[in-house]
Protein backbone atom coordinates (compact mmCIF):
# COMPACT_ATOMS: atom_id res chain seq x y z
CA UNK A 1 0.00 0.00 0.00
CA UNK A 2 1.46 3.76 -1.15
CA UNK A 3 2.69 5.40 2.06
CA UNK A 4 1.21 8.17 3.60
CA UNK A 5 1.10 10.89 6.54
CA UNK A 6 -0.91 12.98 8.75
CA UNK A 7 0.19 16.67 9.28
CA UNK A 8 -1.66 18.80 11.98
CA UNK A 9 -1.29 21.71 14.25
CA UNK A 10 1.01 20.83 16.66
CA UNK A 11 3.82 22.40 19.47
CA UNK A 12 5.84 19.38 19.50
CA UNK A 13 8.81 19.56 17.15
CA UNK A 14 10.70 16.77 15.86
CA UNK A 15 14.75 16.62 16.72
CA UNK A 16 15.54 18.11 13.87
CA UNK A 17 13.25 21.47 14.38
CA UNK A 18 10.52 20.50 12.18
CA UNK A 19 6.84 20.73 13.68
CA UNK A 20 5.16 17.34 14.22
CA UNK A 21 1.86 16.63 14.00
CA UNK A 22 -0.41 15.48 17.04
CA UNK A 23 -3.92 15.97 18.28
CA UNK A 24 -5.72 15.78 21.87
CA UNK A 25 -8.59 13.92 20.34
CA UNK A 26 -10.53 14.80 23.35
CA UNK A 27 -10.15 18.68 22.68
CA UNK A 28 -10.05 18.67 19.05
CA UNK A 29 -12.84 16.26 18.16
CA UNK A 30 -10.95 14.24 15.89
CA UNK A 31 -9.98 10.58 15.60
CA UNK A 32 -8.24 7.84 13.61
CA UNK A 33 -11.09 5.98 12.66
CA UNK A 34 -11.95 2.38 11.25
CA UNK A 35 -15.09 1.59 9.82
CA UNK A 36 -16.92 2.29 12.67
CA UNK A 37 -15.36 5.13 14.07
CA UNK A 38 -13.10 3.26 16.59
CA UNK A 39 -9.10 3.65 16.28
CA UNK A 40 -8.08 0.37 15.33
CA UNK A 41 -11.94 -0.61 12.81
CA UNK A 42 -13.62 -3.12 16.05
CA UNK A 43 -15.33 -2.54 18.77
CA UNK A 44 -17.52 0.42 20.25
CA UNK A 45 -16.66 3.55 18.13
CA UNK A 46 -14.99 6.18 20.27
CA UNK A 47 -17.01 9.65 19.97
CA UNK A 48 -14.75 12.30 21.15
CA UNK A 49 -16.08 15.84 21.95
CA UNK A 50 -16.72 18.09 18.65
CA UNK A 51 -14.64 20.87 18.01
CA UNK A 52 -14.93 24.34 17.50
CA UNK A 53 -14.80 26.04 14.12
CA UNK A 54 -12.16 27.88 15.05
CA UNK A 55 -10.45 25.06 16.09
CA UNK A 56 -10.86 22.80 13.18
CA UNK A 57 -9.79 26.31 10.63
CA UNK A 58 -6.62 26.57 12.59
CA UNK A 59 -5.72 22.68 12.04
CA UNK A 60 -6.79 23.25 8.59
CA UNK A 61 -4.99 26.47 8.32
CA UNK A 62 -1.45 24.47 9.34
CA UNK A 63 -2.13 21.56 7.00
CA UNK A 64 -2.50 23.92 4.07
CA UNK A 65 0.22 26.13 5.20
CA UNK A 66 2.66 25.06 2.15
CA UNK A 67 0.27 26.06 -0.34
CA UNK A 68 0.99 29.50 0.50
CA UNK A 69 4.49 29.47 -0.52
CA UNK A 70 4.23 30.42 -4.42
CA UNK A 71 6.43 31.01 -7.32
CA UNK A 72 5.98 32.90 -9.93
CA UNK A 73 5.18 32.24 -13.16
CA UNK A 74 5.40 34.04 -16.48
CA UNK A 75 2.40 33.74 -18.83
CA UNK A 76 1.36 35.20 -21.99
CA UNK A 77 0.33 38.54 -21.62
CA UNK A 78 -2.78 37.01 -24.04
CA UNK A 79 -3.06 34.88 -21.33
CA UNK A 80 -2.73 36.59 -18.47
CA UNK A 81 -6.68 37.67 -18.15
CA UNK A 82 -7.61 37.10 -14.67
CA UNK A 83 -4.42 36.55 -12.95
CA UNK A 84 -2.78 38.08 -10.10
CA UNK A 85 0.28 40.12 -10.66
CA UNK A 86 3.33 38.86 -9.12
CA UNK A 87 5.73 41.97 -9.04
CA UNK A 88 4.87 45.42 -10.24
CA UNK A 89 5.23 45.82 -14.13
CA UNK A 90 7.13 48.97 -15.50
CA UNK A 91 6.87 49.83 -18.62
CA UNK A 92 9.78 49.55 -20.95
CA UNK A 93 9.23 52.04 -23.49
CA UNK A 94 7.85 55.54 -23.37
CA UNK A 95 4.24 55.94 -25.26
CA UNK A 96 3.70 57.30 -28.09
CA UNK A 97 7.08 55.75 -28.60
CA UNK A 98 7.12 58.76 -30.84
CA UNK A 99 6.01 62.26 -32.07
CA UNK A 100 2.54 61.81 -34.21
CA UNK A 101 -0.61 63.30 -35.62
CA UNK A 102 -3.62 63.21 -33.36
CA UNK A 103 -5.63 63.90 -36.87
CA UNK A 104 -5.78 63.46 -40.45
CA UNK A 105 -4.41 66.87 -41.72
CA UNK A 106 -1.10 68.78 -42.36
CA UNK A 107 2.16 69.20 -40.61
CA UNK A 108 3.29 72.98 -40.44
CA UNK A 109 5.43 75.64 -38.62
CA UNK A 110 2.93 77.71 -36.06
CA UNK A 111 4.47 80.45 -36.89
CA UNK A 112 3.63 79.86 -40.58
CA UNK A 113 0.13 80.06 -39.86
CA UNK A 114 -0.23 82.69 -37.40
CA UNK A 115 -1.73 84.91 -39.77
CA UNK A 116 -4.54 83.22 -41.68
CA UNK A 117 -5.69 82.34 -44.73
CA UNK A 118 -1.73 81.39 -45.83
CA UNK A 119 -0.99 79.22 -48.49
CA UNK A 120 1.63 76.88 -48.38
CA UNK A 121 3.17 74.22 -50.37
CA UNK A 122 2.61 70.61 -49.78
CA UNK A 123 6.15 68.81 -49.68
CA UNK A 124 4.67 65.27 -49.37
CA UNK A 125 2.66 62.80 -47.56
CA UNK A 126 3.21 61.17 -44.40
CA UNK A 127 1.18 58.04 -43.30
CA UNK A 128 1.05 55.51 -40.23
CA UNK A 129 3.54 53.10 -40.52
CA UNK A 130 7.34 52.42 -40.94
CA UNK A 131 8.62 55.69 -43.12
CA UNK A 132 11.73 57.41 -43.46
CA UNK A 133 12.58 60.61 -41.86
CA UNK A 134 10.71 63.90 -43.06
CA UNK A 135 11.75 67.43 -42.51
CA UNK A 136 9.69 70.24 -42.98
CA UNK A 137 10.84 74.16 -43.88
CA UNK A 138 9.13 77.09 -43.58
CA UNK A 139 6.65 78.18 -45.84
CA UNK A 140 5.62 74.66 -46.45
CA UNK A 141 3.25 71.67 -45.06
CA UNK A 142 3.14 67.92 -45.37
CA UNK A 143 0.09 66.19 -45.37
CA UNK A 144 -0.01 63.86 -42.44
CA UNK A 145 -2.17 61.11 -41.66
CA UNK A 146 -3.61 59.95 -37.71
CA UNK A 147 -0.24 58.30 -35.74
CA UNK A 148 1.49 59.14 -38.75
CA UNK A 149 5.17 60.24 -37.29
CA UNK A 150 5.36 64.47 -37.27
CA UNK A 151 8.00 65.84 -39.66
CA UNK A 152 11.11 67.13 -37.83
CA UNK A 153 10.87 71.00 -37.53
CA UNK A 154 6.60 70.82 -37.12
CA UNK A 155 5.54 71.98 -34.14
CA UNK A 156 1.58 71.55 -35.14
CA UNK A 157 -0.89 70.03 -36.92
CA UNK A 158 -3.86 71.73 -39.08
CA UNK A 159 -7.08 69.21 -39.14
CA UNK A 160 -8.00 68.59 -42.89
CA UNK A 161 -10.92 70.03 -42.17
CA UNK A 162 -9.27 73.88 -41.61
CA UNK A 163 -7.82 73.58 -45.49
CA UNK A 164 -9.02 74.28 -48.59
CA UNK A 165 -6.95 72.49 -51.65
CA UNK A 166 -5.01 75.33 -53.49
CA UNK A 167 -4.13 73.47 -56.94
CA UNK A 168 -6.08 70.54 -58.61
CA UNK A 169 -2.89 68.58 -58.05
CA UNK A 170 -2.84 69.57 -54.11
CA UNK A 171 0.60 70.87 -54.49
CA UNK A 172 -0.36 73.55 -52.31
CA UNK A 173 -2.61 73.96 -49.94
CA UNK A 174 -4.54 76.93 -48.13
CA UNK A 175 -4.95 76.94 -43.83
CA UNK A 176 -7.71 78.91 -42.84
CA UNK A 177 -7.86 78.68 -39.18
CA UNK A 178 -4.60 79.46 -36.90
CA UNK A 179 -2.38 77.04 -35.04
CA UNK A 180 -0.51 77.31 -31.65
CA UNK A 181 2.88 75.79 -31.01
CA UNK A 182 1.76 71.93 -29.82
CA UNK A 183 -1.47 71.43 -31.69
CA UNK A 184 -2.81 68.02 -32.21
CA UNK A 185 0.50 66.22 -31.76
CA UNK A 186 0.87 63.76 -29.34
CA UNK A 187 4.49 64.34 -28.07
CA UNK A 188 6.75 60.92 -27.25
CA UNK A 189 6.10 59.87 -23.57
CA UNK A 190 3.55 61.86 -22.97
CA UNK A 191 0.69 59.55 -21.95
CA UNK A 192 3.80 56.71 -20.02
CA UNK A 193 7.67 57.71 -19.80
CA UNK A 194 9.65 54.18 -19.37
CA UNK A 195 10.09 53.09 -16.30
CA UNK A 196 6.62 54.04 -15.52
CA UNK A 197 4.62 51.48 -13.14
CA UNK A 198 1.71 50.23 -15.05
CA UNK A 199 0.41 47.30 -12.78
CA UNK A 200 1.10 47.03 -8.98
CA UNK A 201 1.73 43.63 -7.51
CA UNK A 202 -1.00 41.53 -6.14
CA UNK A 203 -3.72 43.31 -8.97
CA UNK A 204 -6.06 40.88 -10.47
CA UNK A 205 -5.27 41.51 -14.36
CA UNK A 206 -8.50 43.12 -16.27
CA UNK A 207 -8.99 43.73 -19.97
CA UNK A 208 -7.89 47.46 -19.53
CA UNK A 209 -4.68 46.12 -18.27
CA UNK A 210 -3.95 43.94 -20.85
CA UNK A 211 -4.57 46.99 -22.97
CA UNK A 212 -1.63 48.87 -21.69
CA UNK A 213 0.56 45.58 -21.67
CA UNK A 214 0.05 44.94 -25.03
CA UNK A 215 0.33 48.37 -25.75
CA UNK A 216 4.03 48.56 -24.38
CA UNK A 217 5.21 45.67 -26.40
CA UNK A 218 4.68 43.31 -23.46
CA UNK A 219 4.90 39.78 -24.25
CA UNK A 220 4.72 38.17 -21.09
CA UNK A 221 4.32 38.96 -17.44
CA UNK A 222 4.99 37.48 -13.92
CA UNK A 223 2.16 36.23 -12.28
CA UNK A 224 1.03 34.55 -9.20
CA UNK A 225 0.96 30.63 -9.95
CA UNK A 226 -2.57 29.29 -8.94
CA UNK A 227 -2.65 26.36 -6.33
CA UNK A 228 -3.52 23.01 -7.71
CA UNK A 229 -6.56 21.16 -6.52
CA UNK A 230 -7.84 17.77 -6.99
CA UNK A 231 -11.41 16.77 -6.52
CA UNK A 232 -13.12 13.44 -5.21
CA UNK A 233 -16.81 13.05 -4.97
CA UNK A 234 -17.61 9.57 -3.75
CA UNK A 235 -20.33 7.15 -3.68
CA UNK A 236 -22.25 4.33 -5.42
CA UNK A 237 -25.23 6.57 -6.29
CA UNK A 238 -23.85 9.74 -8.03
CA UNK A 239 -24.51 9.58 -11.84
CA UNK A 240 -22.71 12.13 -14.69
CA UNK A 241 -25.49 15.01 -15.62
CA UNK A 242 -27.71 14.10 -18.92
CA UNK A 243 -27.69 10.55 -17.72
CA UNK A 244 -30.72 8.20 -17.28
CA UNK A 245 -31.09 7.84 -13.83
CA UNK A 246 -32.26 4.08 -11.91
CA UNK A 247 -33.45 3.86 -8.82
CA UNK A 248 -31.74 5.14 -6.05
CA UNK A 249 -29.68 7.16 -8.28
CA UNK A 250 -28.71 11.01 -8.10
CA UNK A 251 -27.08 13.76 -10.33
CA UNK A 252 -23.51 13.99 -9.20
CA UNK A 253 -23.35 18.15 -8.47
CA UNK A 254 -20.50 18.09 -5.99
CA UNK A 255 -17.74 17.58 -8.41
CA UNK A 256 -19.00 20.64 -10.74
CA UNK A 257 -19.75 22.60 -7.61
CA UNK A 258 -16.37 22.53 -5.65
CA UNK A 259 -14.62 22.67 -9.22
CA UNK A 260 -16.26 25.80 -9.80
CA UNK A 261 -16.01 27.63 -6.26
CA UNK A 262 -12.11 26.68 -6.57
CA UNK A 263 -11.84 28.14 -9.77
CA UNK A 264 -14.12 31.37 -8.74
CA UNK A 265 -11.09 31.52 -5.97
CA UNK A 266 -8.06 31.47 -7.50
CA UNK A 267 -7.08 28.12 -7.56
CA UNK A 268 -6.27 25.84 -10.72
CA UNK A 269 -8.43 22.68 -10.31
CA UNK A 270 -6.62 20.11 -12.56
CA UNK A 271 -8.92 16.99 -12.05
CA UNK A 272 -12.53 16.35 -11.09
CA UNK A 273 -12.82 12.64 -10.26
CA UNK A 274 -15.31 10.14 -8.69
CA UNK A 275 -15.22 6.88 -6.75
CA UNK A 276 -18.09 4.30 -5.95
CA UNK A 277 -17.79 3.04 -1.79
CA UNK A 278 -15.11 0.59 -3.38
CA UNK A 279 -12.14 0.98 -1.06
CA UNK A 280 -10.08 -0.11 -3.91
CA UNK A 281 -11.02 2.07 -6.70
CA UNK A 282 -11.16 4.98 -4.40
CA UNK A 283 -7.77 4.45 -2.76
CA UNK A 284 -6.67 4.62 -6.78
CA UNK A 285 -8.11 7.65 -7.34
CA UNK A 286 -7.03 9.09 -3.96
CA UNK A 287 -3.26 8.41 -4.63
CA UNK A 288 -3.98 9.50 -8.48
CA UNK A 289 -5.10 12.72 -7.36
CA UNK A 290 -2.68 13.21 -4.56
CA UNK A 291 0.70 13.34 -6.93
CA UNK A 292 -1.20 15.54 -9.73
CA UNK A 293 -1.93 18.37 -7.33
CA UNK A 294 -0.98 19.90 -4.69
CA UNK A 295 -4.42 19.65 -2.47
CA UNK A 296 -7.14 17.05 -2.70
CA UNK A 297 -11.01 17.85 -1.94
CA UNK A 298 -13.49 14.68 -1.05
CA UNK A 299 -16.63 14.90 -0.87
CA UNK A 300 -18.94 12.54 1.60
CA UNK A 301 -17.84 9.20 3.22
CA UNK A 302 -16.99 10.89 6.52
CA UNK A 303 -19.84 10.38 8.66
CA UNK A 304 -21.28 7.59 10.58
CA UNK A 305 -23.07 5.12 8.12
CA UNK A 306 -21.94 1.70 6.71
CA UNK A 307 -20.04 2.80 3.71
CA UNK A 308 -18.18 5.74 4.48
CA UNK A 309 -15.47 5.07 1.52
CA UNK A 310 -13.29 8.04 2.50
CA UNK A 311 -12.83 6.97 6.46
CA UNK A 312 -12.88 3.76 5.97
CA UNK A 313 -9.85 4.01 3.62
CA UNK A 314 -7.98 7.28 5.06
CA UNK A 315 -8.45 6.49 8.26
CA UNK A 316 -5.95 3.53 8.66
CA UNK A 317 -3.16 6.02 6.44
CA UNK A 318 -3.27 8.49 9.39
CA UNK A 319 -6.22 10.53 8.68
CA UNK A 320 -8.31 12.62 11.41
CA UNK A 321 -11.80 12.44 11.20
CA UNK A 322 -14.48 13.40 13.67
CA UNK A 323 -17.44 16.45 14.18
CA UNK A 324 -17.29 20.04 14.23
CA UNK A 325 -19.81 22.03 16.06
CA UNK A 326 -21.33 23.90 12.85
CA UNK A 327 -24.38 22.60 10.69
CA UNK A 328 -24.48 22.30 7.79
CA UNK A 329 -20.94 20.74 7.48
CA UNK A 330 -20.36 18.77 10.88
CA UNK A 331 -18.34 15.78 9.87
CA UNK A 332 -15.23 16.55 8.66
CA UNK A 333 -11.30 15.21 7.91
CA UNK A 334 -8.16 16.17 7.05
CA UNK A 335 -4.69 13.77 6.23
CA UNK A 336 -1.42 14.13 4.08
CA UNK A 337 -1.50 11.91 1.40
CA UNK A 338 1.64 11.21 -0.87
CA UNK A 339 2.85 14.93 0.65
CA UNK A 340 -0.24 16.48 -0.16
CA UNK A 341 -3.07 17.67 1.88
CA UNK A 342 -6.16 16.30 1.89
CA UNK A 343 -9.59 18.02 2.97
CA UNK A 344 -12.78 15.59 3.81
CA UNK A 345 -16.05 17.28 3.55
CA UNK A 346 -19.28 15.66 3.63
CA UNK A 347 -21.41 15.34 1.30
CA UNK A 348 -24.38 16.51 1.28
CA UNK A 349 -24.36 19.22 -1.31
CA UNK A 350 -25.30 22.46 0.77
CA UNK A 351 -22.08 20.78 3.51
CA UNK A 352 -20.08 20.57 0.96
CA UNK A 353 -20.11 24.13 0.28
CA UNK A 354 -20.36 25.17 3.39
CA UNK A 355 -17.14 23.36 4.40
CA UNK A 356 -15.52 24.72 1.01
CA UNK A 357 -16.30 28.37 2.64
CA UNK A 358 -15.76 28.26 6.19
CA UNK A 359 -12.34 26.33 6.13
CA UNK A 360 -10.41 26.64 2.60
CA UNK A 361 -11.92 29.21 0.74
CA UNK A 362 -9.58 32.11 2.26
CA UNK A 363 -6.93 29.73 2.14
CA UNK A 364 -6.96 28.68 -1.45
CA UNK A 365 -7.54 32.96 -2.04
CA UNK A 366 -4.13 33.84 -0.19
CA UNK A 367 -2.43 30.93 -1.87
CA UNK A 368 -3.58 32.63 -5.59
CA UNK A 369 -2.51 36.06 -4.41
CA UNK A 370 -6.00 37.58 -3.98
CA UNK A 371 -7.83 39.15 -1.33
CA UNK A 372 -9.39 37.36 1.80
CA UNK A 373 -13.33 37.68 1.89
CA UNK A 374 -14.01 38.37 5.27
CA UNK A 375 -17.16 38.41 7.08
CA UNK A 376 -19.10 41.77 8.18
CA UNK A 377 -22.04 42.80 10.19
CA UNK A 378 -25.46 43.29 8.71
CA UNK A 379 -28.91 43.91 10.82
CA UNK A 380 -31.47 41.13 10.12
CA UNK A 381 -34.72 41.88 8.34
CA UNK A 382 -36.44 39.58 10.44
CA UNK A 383 -35.97 37.33 14.03
CA UNK A 384 -34.30 34.10 14.21
CA UNK A 385 -34.33 31.22 16.11
CA UNK A 386 -31.33 28.86 16.58
CA UNK A 387 -29.71 25.61 18.10
CA UNK A 388 -27.71 26.13 21.34
CA UNK A 389 -24.37 24.37 20.69
CA UNK A 390 -24.17 24.19 16.92
CA UNK A 391 -22.79 27.60 15.26
CA UNK A 392 -25.28 27.62 12.44
CA UNK A 393 -24.45 28.88 8.74
CA UNK A 394 -28.08 29.78 7.43
CA UNK A 395 -28.55 30.74 3.68
CA UNK A 396 -30.07 34.23 3.73
CA UNK A 397 -30.29 36.70 1.12
CA UNK A 398 -29.26 41.06 1.27
CA UNK A 399 -31.91 43.31 0.72
CA UNK A 400 -32.64 47.18 1.68
CA UNK A 401 -33.88 46.35 5.00
CA UNK A 402 -30.65 44.09 5.82
CA UNK A 403 -30.52 40.30 5.87
CA UNK A 404 -33.32 37.56 5.35
CA UNK A 405 -32.94 33.82 5.57
CA UNK A 406 -33.92 31.98 2.31
CA UNK A 407 -34.00 28.59 3.79
CA UNK A 408 -33.45 26.53 7.21
CA UNK A 409 -29.94 24.59 7.85
CA UNK A 410 -30.89 21.49 6.07
CA UNK A 411 -27.93 19.95 4.34
CA UNK A 412 -29.72 19.03 1.50
CA UNK A 413 -31.58 22.21 0.48
CA UNK A 414 -29.56 23.05 -2.64
CA UNK A 415 -32.39 25.57 -4.33
CA UNK A 416 -32.10 27.55 -1.43
CA UNK A 417 -28.38 28.11 -2.13
CA UNK A 418 -29.36 29.29 -5.58
CA UNK A 419 -31.05 31.77 -3.90
CA UNK A 420 -28.70 33.02 -1.32
CA UNK A 421 -25.95 35.50 -2.30
CA UNK A 422 -24.66 35.26 2.16
CA UNK A 423 -24.39 33.00 4.78
CA UNK A 424 -25.82 34.14 8.08
CA UNK A 425 -22.93 33.20 11.13
CA UNK A 426 -25.11 32.64 13.79
CA UNK A 427 -22.68 31.88 17.35
CA UNK A 428 -22.91 28.54 18.56
CA UNK A 429 -24.15 29.52 22.50
CA UNK A 430 -27.05 31.95 20.52
CA UNK A 431 -30.63 30.99 20.50
CA UNK A 432 -32.60 33.54 19.44
CA UNK A 433 -31.88 36.77 17.45
CA UNK A 434 -34.24 39.80 16.85
CA UNK A 435 -35.02 41.77 14.04
CA UNK A 436 -32.41 44.75 13.64
CA UNK A 437 -29.61 42.98 15.44
CA UNK A 438 -26.56 42.54 13.68
CA UNK A 439 -24.93 39.17 12.58
CA UNK A 440 -22.02 38.38 10.57
CA UNK A 441 -22.59 37.87 6.81
CA UNK A 442 -19.75 35.70 4.85
CA UNK A 443 -20.68 36.74 1.08
CA UNK A 444 -21.27 33.72 -1.29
Amino acid sequence: MPSARFFVRSTEHSPDGARIGSWNEQDRGMSSAGHDGSPDGGGRAHRPSAASVEEHLAVVEELLRPLRTRTPLSVSVADALGRVVHADVVSPVDLPLFRNSQMDGYAVLASDVAAVPVTLRVDGVVAAGPSEIVRIESGSAVKIMTGAPVPVGADAVVPVENTERSTPTGDAVTVTVSRQPGDYIREQGSDITAGTILVRAGQVLEPRHIAVLAAVGLDSVAVVSRPTVAVITTGAELVDAGSTLRPGEIFDSNGLTLAAHLRANGADVVSVRRSSDDRGEFEKILFDAAREAELVITSGGVSMGDFEVVKDVVGPLGGRFGSVRMQPGGPQGVATIEGTPVLDFPGNPVSTVVSFLVFARNIVREAAGLDRIEPRPVPLAHSITSIRGKRQMLRARLGDDGVSLVAGPGSHLVAAMAWADVLVDVPEDTTALEAGEKVQVIPL
